[in-house]
């Protein structure tokens, strides 16, 4: 029986008749209604027509969590009187229940890619509903973009509907608007409950969160807030932490309270999370959540909402090719979000664990997926639906292209796509998995050599992370996965026999040539070399359940599968815990970091590995090197196997340490395997190598004598001051034309050594202006010496901003001005020093200072020489380098 007084209840009813209009005229609408309202539930069976009103049509909901899924789905069976199945069913991965009677079916937006893929018309749909658009998952966005190009291309009459609680409303309208002008907004006012808002920042301050790293005195104050929220609130607490671990440590916190401490998580068993959305029992509860709760989900009886205010997120790192998640600051439409479970049923209040100051720097939404994460499995999607720039694609955001390019690389390297980036047959099959294209890659490429199920079962670990307690050792993470009676263990199962199950369907791993230089498609054959995609495709397309290597152990085919998925990471030792990846990162064990006080991965096989295929990786705060999570023991054949299109041989000519190093080397990506000296290297390869060691170290490898160093300070006084055609002699520009004044000594050098014997003065010559005649006026316009009158040539400092003489102050009795050059542009500053060559006054106007400051210079210094001429006119007086009595004698 329907729940008629449930569906009357709820807000959204009275944005229907808008809904309606607008789906029946433009086809495309955006749906805005606040938490709670019924956007969920009631608008599909309404649009379903499974409430007696409208026709009855066939309405498929995507969501972006499997847990959201079920629970849409088991809520909206509820109001009409039913169990899931019967006319509302779900579909996630590994799990469906529906049925020929289904009007309405909620999947999660990678189902639903799957579907567009196998049948891009949806025959049989009619309105598609895309829910919590605004979280900006990079599925539900590329969902989106498919679905406006359907009904553009093919069916014109598929209504389309984006729902979310709090987005960018008009920029929505206007995507799925298109070129007909924006969508209709339709927006239900709701009656939502007041929920207070209470700052509740840590007292002292906390490290910000980087990678999946929380300090854990935030994770003590969140402990802190539920435990006051218990003392000053009523009802059940919903507290938003960022992730499996932080729910964890916080739950060990909160033991000994007076209530139930539940734990809610994607990867929480399906009855877990079932009992936690079916209410409680009378017994006041704590519901510790990430942001799986944060919208389509009304977890009953919550009043209260305690908010960390982080959140776990996706990252791409393109530099050092690790894929990760995150963690960030939460959007403020997040904390919107959260807010609002605390006033779905009654008026409640949430406990912000920040400062009101900082909520207005926090990003008004998520930042998308797109711009951010791995777009590998982006890219295949795109490629398999015949547009593999998505430049014709509707999308908000467009992919950034060098991430996109990126992704092209790894899919091309695989077999999934041809050289202009279209789809395989190959890549086609990998699309349908339901995993990312790496670990469809292992999937088919692992299943020819060890067999399906254990390469099933080993991708499997891969495409979920174990719990930490699992280890670090895959191999070990698996036989403990065998044996464990956990939820991981019970999701890890089902998931091993559904990849099973897609990698035994015949047809799914068609082969496809690789060109001579080879590709990351290839897998393995008995004799560990890379068998080419299109043997790899032929063993298991016919359904080689034992693998030619079915015998191997467990650890040899967890090494092999890991390093099928991610050849880029097989790493080789270097030093104690510490590994460096055929990508070029550095890699370190668990405790193997300074100050740990812990040795390289104790406990785990992995500390004595000479190989390692490393399946899960991050980067520690101020660290340059990657962090082993998850990883395999493997032999170099098995690596050189897996990564064979990063196996290179030829001859290296280069500057290293110092020196030019010429060799013939073998590598493996970064990896040096081995090394042997070049006897006689190509000398443009020499000359390029010292030219690389001089650009890479500086000019100071050069023969710098004091006369070349003043040479260059007077060239680039000219360039300064007078400009063309005196050349610029700085560092960057001397480096920049090397070979037009080196060229002659360059030619010849073949070493260190070479450079350090060349003469930079007599080279630098070469950069004056002598075809336009200007060099002969360069002793005249920069001299290198100015006669005194005393007669002595004194030499011309042109280190600093303006020329310096330094002279001793008798030396110029008699002159009345001071000297300048560049054509007398630049007056030449003018250092006086004491007969004992001590600075006694600076000047650029030596007439001025004849008149004003000699006279405080003699009577200061004459009383210490006595012996040297201090005459009262010094304009008239004979200059002279010597004392008093030497003048007289003559």
């Amino acid at each position: 029986m329907i729940a008629r007084d449930a569906l009357a209840q709820l807000p959204v009813r009275t944005a229907l008749p808008a809904l309606r209009e607008a789906l029946d005229g433009a086809g495309t609408a955006v749906l805005c209604a606040p938490p709670g309202t019924g956007k969920t539930t009631l608008v599909p069976l309404e649009l379903a027509g499974l409430t007696g009103a409208g026709p009855r049509r066939r309405v498929l909901v995507a969501e972006p969590r499997r847990i959201a899924a079920r629970a849409a789905a088991r809520r909206m069976a509820w109001l009409l009187g039913e169990k899931t199945g019967e006319q509302v069913g779900f579909t996630v991965r590994g799990e469906r229940r529906a049925g020929p009677r289904t009007a309405v079916e909620v999947v999660t937006t990678g189902v639903l890619l799957q579907r567009l893929q196998r049948d891009p018309e949806l025959a049989g749909v009619d309105v598609v509903v895309l829910d919590e658009c605004h979280e900006r998952h990079l599925d539900a966005d590329t969902c989106a973009a498919f679905l406006l190009d359907v009904r553009e291309t093919l069916r014109p009459e598929l209504r389309l509907v984006a729902a979310s609680a709090t987005t960018d409303a008009q920029g929505w309208a206007r995507l799925l608007g298109g070129s007909d002008g924006a969508a209709q907004v339709v927006e239900a006012s709701g009656v939502s409950h007041p929920v207070d808002v209470v700052w509740a920042p840590p007292q002292r301050p906390v490290r910000p969160a980087h990678g999946l790293r929380v300090d854990p005195a935030l994770l003590t104050h969140v402990a802190g807030v539920v435990r006051r929220a218990l003392r000053e609130r009523s009802g059940d607490v919903l507290c938003f932490l960022p992730g499996v671990g932080e729910i964890g440590r916080v739950a060990g916190e909160l033991a000994g309270v007076d209530a139930e401490v539940l734990q809610v998580h994607g990867r929480a068993p399906a009855e877990v999370q079932d009992a936690v959305l079916a209410g409680g029992d009378g017994v006041r509860r704590v519901v510790l959540a990430t942001s799986v709760a944060e919208s389509s989900l009304t977890v009953p009886g919550v009043r209260v909402v305690v908010d960390s205010g982080l959140a776990r997120v996706p990252r791409m790192d393109h530099a050092r090719g690790l894929s990760a998640l995150t963690t960030v600051r939460a959007s403020r439409a997040a904390a919107r979000q959260r807010a609002g479970r605390a006033g779905r049923e009654a008026p409640g209040v949430v406990y912000r664990c920040w400062a009101e100051g900082e909520d207005a720097r926090l990003p008004a939404f998520p930042e998308p997926e797109i711009k951010v994460a791995d777009l590998t499995a982006f890219a295949l999607q795109t490629a398999c639906w015949g547009d593999p720039s998505a430049s014709g694609l509707a999308l908000l955001d467009p992919p950034p292209a060098g991430a996109l390019a990126a992704a092209r690389e790894v899919l091309t390297a695989i077999g999934a796509v041809d050289g202009d980036g279209r789809s395989t047959p190959r890549g086609a099959g990998m699309a349908r998995m339901g995993v990312h294209p790496r670990l469809a890659r292992a999937l088919l490429d692992g299943a020819a050599e060890v067999g399906v199920k254990r390469a099933a079962e080993v991708v499997a670990l891969l495409s979920e992370e174990p719990p930490r307690a699992y280890g670090d050792d895959l191999a070990a993470a698996w036989r403990t996965a065998r044996r464990g009676g956990d939820g991981y263990a019970a999701r890890w199962r089902q998931e091993s026999r559904r990849l099973a199950s897609v990698g035994a369907e015949p047809g799914v791993a068609p082969g496809v040539a690789r060109g001579s230089g080879g590709g990351a498609g290839g897998g393995v054959d008995s004799g560990g070399s890379a068998g080419s995609g299109a043997e790899v495709g032929a063993r298991a397309s016919a359904g080689a359940g034992a693998g030619t290597n079915a015998g191997a152990s467990d650890d040899v085919v967890a090494g092999l599968v890991a390093a099928l998925a991610f050849p880029e990471r097989v790493a080789r030792a270097r030093g104690v815990g510490g590994y460096l990846m055929a990508s070029g990162t550095g890699a370190e064990l668990a405790g193997a970091g300074p100050g740990t006080g812990a040795r390289a991965g104790d406990g785990s096989r992995l500390r004595d590995a000479g190989w390692l295929a490393i399946a899960v990786a991050d980067r520690p705060v101020a660290s340059v090197s990657a962090r082993v999570r998850l990883a395999a023991v493997i032999d170099e054949e098995t690596a050189r196997a897996a990564a064979q299109a990063l196996y290179s041989s030829g001859e290296e000519v280069g500057w290293s340490d110092g020196e030019v190093v010429a060799r013939t080397v073998t590598r493996l990506g970064a990896i040096e395997l081995l090394s042997r000296p070049l006897t006689t290297p190509d000398p443009e390869l020499l000359r390029n190598a010292v030219v690389s060691g001089l650009r890479r170290e500086g000019l100071g490898l050069l023969r710098w004598s004091p006369a070349a160093q003043a040479l260059r300070q007077r060239m680039a006084f000219l360039h300064r001051e007078v400009g063309a055609p005196w050349p610029d002699v700085s560092d960057a520009a001397l480096l920049e034309r090397a070979w037009d004044w080196l060229g002659i000594e360059l030619g010849r050098a073949r070493r260190r050594a070479d450079l350090e014997r060349i003469d930079a003065g007599q080279a630098l010559n070469r950069l004056l202006p002598w075809a336009t005649g200007d060099a002969a006026r360069f002793d005249a316009l920069a001299p290198e010496r100015i006669e005194v009158p005393s007669g002595s040539h004194i030499r011309v400092d042109y280190g600093g901003e303006q020329p310096v003489l330094a002279v001793k102050l008798q030396e110029l009795f008699g002159w009345h001005e001071s000297p300048r050059v560049a054509d007398g542009r630049v007056p030449v500053l003018v250092h006086l020093l004491s007969p004992a060559g001590r600075p006694a006054a600076v000047t650029a106007d030596l007439a001025s200072f004849w008149r004003d400051g000699y006279r405080s210079v003699r009577a200061e210094l004459r009383g210490r020489y006595p012996k040297h001429p201090w005459p009262e006119d010094p304009t008239t007086a004979e200059p002279t380098r010597h004392t008093s009595a030497r003048l007289k004698r003559g």
